[in-house]
């Protein structure tokens, strides 16, 4: 596999986890849940199970595991599939018995990131099988959900992707904005070079004219952004010609239809930025088999 220098989100912090899905249920209930409260007893308990409706990769077992913590009463908990596992439709994901009130207390929210999280590992694996075959790594985005980037992108890794630079504060990468100010490529190059000489750099290039002005300086990395998949293959064949150990990434509006001929090209990485914007939910519920 090509060198990656992006930190990967191998596993969620349980601290952070907590204190998420508590802030996620206190949007949802900031008082209490006046419906409930009429009907269920403080010390009623009830079981149920958290089924999917279709194929799907696991993203979440780390935010299931976590939800013990949010009750002040003994809860029984049991999860079937591990992160990344493949998970056929219709399977028991998790058993739990806890308090009544607060299975239906958390049942939104936690359908809600999980159905989410489940549908990036489930869209990303789709992208991860074909790029696969030709020992080519999977990419996310910043096009993530405000206050969701740490779980998007750690589902992303569930699916078998992995990760670009989790923000702007990890990773140089010189966009065009970033050379207009600088006035040129070699400008941009050396302004970054001067503050930060031993970083990784990687710089976005639209065009072979930029590609070629780029390849001459000491830069360890290109985004080769909307080359059609010929071009790429041109560029990747002159980038290698030059700078053989060079990382080479392409972006822009590849699709599952598209992908396998980017693949082909000899690139390092492709980015896709709908794995986190445009994946589709996955259709999972909680089923109560003892209510009371």
């Amino acid at each position: 596999m090509p060198f990656l220098p992006y930190r990967q989100i191998e596993k969620l912090d349980p601290d952070f986890v907590i204190e998420k899905l508590s802030y996620f249920l206190s949007e949802d209930i900031p008082d209490k849940d006046i419906t409930s409260d009429i009907f269920f007893a403080k010390d009623s308990y009830s079981k149920a199970y958290l089924e999917n409706e279709e194929d799907m990769i696991l993203a979440g077992r780390q935010i299931i595991e976590q939800i013990t913590y949010l009750s002040q009463q003994p809860i029984e908990l049991q999860v079937h599939f591990d992160d990344g596992d493949f998970v056929p439709s219709y399977s028991k994901i998790m058993e739990i018995s806890a308090p009544t009130k607060f299975l239906l207390k958390i049942e939104r929210t936690l359908l809600n990131l999980l159905q989410r999280l489940c549908g990036i590992a489930t869209h990303t694996r789709k992208y991860v099988e074909i790029a696969d075959k030709y020992n080519v790594r999977i990419l996310d985005t910043r096009k993530t959900t405000p206050g969701l980037r740490v779980f998007e992108k750690y589902a992303v890794r569930c699916g078998g992707g992995w990760n670009h630079r989790l923000n702007l504060s990890e990773g140089i990468l010189i966009k065009d904005n970033h050379i207009i100010a600088a006035g040129s490529i070699p400008k941009a190059v050396e302004l970054i070079r001067m503050n930060y000489p031993l970083d990784f750099v990687e710089i976005e290039v639209e065009n072979f004219s930029q590609l070629l002005e780029t390849i001459l300086l000491n830069v360890d990395g290109i985004l080769l952004d909307n080359f059609s998949p010929t071009d790429v293959s041109e560029a990747v064949a002159y980038a290698r010609s030059k700078k053989p150990d060079i990382f080479i990434e392409a972006s822009g509006g590849i699709t599952l239809e598209t992908l396998e001929e980017y693949a082909k090209t000899g690139v390092d990485a492709i980015s896709i930025g709908a794995l986190t914007h445009s994946s589709k939910a996955v259709k999972m519920h909680l089923e109560f088999v003892k209510l009371s």
